[in-house]
């Protein structure tokens, strides 16, 4: 019987989204099977002071996308999730697109159309009409794991953890591996952390 390993995701997020390209190459080589979901940072840093305020105009912006997948996930359920998101972050980060005023809605309705999605669901992202259903879904992913986090978040078997983050996404038996060793840690109990300082940007190759 193949595992599920439930992902909480923002469009947005660089890191997340390598990670995510990493449990798709984890699928190949182990028996598991990734099931997608939605939070938000724009819900995650909405009372956070510290913010500059070109972060917080990019989280602003960011909402639109997250809106829009709920949507998607409501008219075609969790399967969705997926090419969805593989199409949005494709824009957003191997494109490098969003980042300009006016692009979020071209690669909203770029990714509604390539995944046979009805162009009005981009509607949902100037809309508060799903707002409720992202809470509910962000609160379910981020709940286990603390607010003191952001994504990716990996739900496994009872245990919830942020990351990992790494760049470039391993390939092969080596996302294999670092699966491993992500289950040996978060198995362990009373495991909270380990981390180090990153002096790399994202890759996305």
């Amino acid at each position: 019987m193949t595992d599920v390993a439930d992902f909480w995701f923002d469009p947005l997020c660089p890191w997340a989204w390598i990670t995510s390209r990493w449990m798709l190459e984890v699928e190949q080589v182990r028996d598991i099977k990734t099931v997608w979901h939605v939070m938000s940072l724009a819900i995650l840093n909405a009372d956070r002071a510290d913010l500059d305020e070109q972060y917080k105009a990019r989280l602003a912006r960011a909402k639109g996308p997250v809106r829009v997948c709920i949507a998607a996930e409501q008219l075609e359920g969790k399967e969705i999730l997926s090419p969805l998101y593989t199409s949005l972050g494709t824009r957003i980060h191997v494109q490098q697109r969003g980042r300009e005023e006016g692009q979020r809605e071209a690669i909203v309705s770029e990714s509604l159309a390539e995944c046979g999605l009805p162009p009005s669901l981009s509607e949902a992202a100037d809309s508060d009409e799903y707002d409720e259903a992202l809470l509910a879904s962000h609160v379910a992913g981020m709940e286990p794991v603390g607010n003191e986090v952001g994504t990716p978040v990996i739900h496994y078997n009872g245990l919830a953890i942020f990351g990992p983050v790494v760049t470039p996404a391993p390939k092969g038996e080596a996302a294999g591996r670092l699966w491993d060793g992500v289950l040996l840690c978060t198995g362990t109990e009373g495991f909270y952390e380990l981390k180090r300082t990153r002096d790399q940007r994202p890759s996305f190759d």
